[in-house]
């Protein structure tokens, strides 16, 4: 039931996106923008994607609220930075490790701090959980400091979020994951 659920929820969401790209909503619309969600799912369909904890509302909230808080902080001083006289701000690869479980929170936190002003993530290194960005202010101690800290913010609250440890059950997909991985090192 969950999975025709999830899939008539695609159908209906593919349907919206092809009637907004077209800018009016009709029937002659809604039936092409069926077919081509049909064509889409059936074609091409996308791997599963294993949810191996339990959302937490109030974690959400608190992270979506520290999310458009860094938002708007960090274009204020992007826009500072492009305007104050002097040499250009310094800039640098930096590195994080990240403690994050799944896959799913990985792609969410990088794409976080991707939304976020400043800073854009390069290479993910996903065996070993490693992420690294490029940090457009990197002129001071604090600077930096203050792009580590956070980065250690948004990942406590993805944590927070989605990732407790009392409601973390690994998934099949997962397990056998790791398991290839062991053996590959061996």
């Amino acid at each position: 039931m969950r999975w025709l659920a999830l899939r008539a929820w695609i159908l209906c969401w593919l349907i919206l996106v092809w009637m907004l790209l077209w800018g009016e909503v009709s029937p002659a619309n809604a039936i092409s923008g069926l077919g081509v969600a049909l064509l889409i799912t059936v074609l091409l369909p996308l791997p599963p994607v294993p949810v191996e904890g339990r959302l937490h509302p109030l974690s959400l909230l608190r992270l979506l609220v520290t999310i458009c808080y860094y938002l708007a902080s960090s274009s204020v001083q992007v826009a500072w930075l492009a305007i104050k006289p002097g040499p250009p701000p310094l800039t640098a690869v930096l590195r994080v490790h990240l403690s994050v479980k799944s896959d799913l929170v990985l792609a969410l936190m990088v794409n976080a701090m991707n939304l976020i002003p400043g800073a854009i993530v390069l290479e993910i290194d996903q065996t070993r959980r490693m992420i690294y960005v490029h940090v457009l202010d990197v002129g001071s101690d604090a600077a930096v400091r203050r792009f580590y800290q956070q980065t250690a913010e948004l990942e406590r609250l993805m944590i927070a979020s989605f990732e407790r440890d009392a409601d973390w059950k690994p998934s099949k997909e997962s397990d056998q994951a790791s398991d290839q991985e062991s053996g590959d090192r061996a």
